[in-house]
């Protein structure tokens, strides 16, 4: 286990444990407050993310930063990003099952040095392998799960937001009920 982010970053930004290393432009490790109460977790990068070695840069990302605005959040302040795989796999496609489980120790440093309150998984190959594995996003976003020391929700993917946004509504819901239980935690009422 890592002590210190500059540890983590220099081992995971070299790391080859699988294929993916070989197509990378860019390790996207995370982005965010290191002491953030929220920590989102999404899939892997796509092409944006590749290239600028950021999670959710591209429209996905944008529509993702508007709803945190919303709410009063902020990647920057107090809102950890990260991904299960921390290279972009080929065409964008999922990460297999065996490369989530090549980078999951990447992630349980993050939370581990994180520490966050909340855990949102941002889509369904998220929620599965953190939340449980038969999870239906679309009518188990914005429940509440625990695990562990740990409230957890899974959250509609932004992207799949932008390819029916007829989802706007019920995907800004889950952000008011982050905002909601992240206010009863603060006031220790949970």
């Amino acid at each position: 286990m890592y002590r210190t982010w500059e540890e983590l970053y220099s081992e995971c930004k070299a790391c080859q444990k699988c294929e993916l290393c070989k197509t990378r432009t860019n390790v996207v490790v995370g982005v965010g407050n290191p002491n953030a109460d929220i920590m989102f977790i999404g899939e892997g990068p796509g092409e944006n993310e590749d290239l600028q070695g950021e999670p959710f840069v591209g429209r996905a990302g944008k529509l993702l930063d508007k709803m945190l605005a919303a709410v009063d959040l902020d990647r920057n302040e107090n809102i950890y990003i990260a991904n299960i795989v921390k290279c972009r796999p080929p065409q964008n496609r999922d990460p297999k099952p065996e490369e989530q489980e090549m980078c999951i120790g990447w992630l349980r440093s993050q939370v581990k040095l994180i520490n966050p309150k909340i855990i949102v998984c941002l889509g369904r190959i998220a929620a599965a392998k953190l939340i449980k594995p038969d999870i239906k996003i679309t009518k188990e976003h914005g429940m509440w799960f625990k695990k562990g020391n740990f409230e957890m929700m899974a959250m509609l993917h932004p992207a799949a937001v932008l390819r029916d946004p007829r989802k706007k509504p019920e995907a800004f819901d889950d952000f008011l009920k982050l905002r909601d239980r992240l206010e009863e935690l603060n006031k220790g009422e949970v």
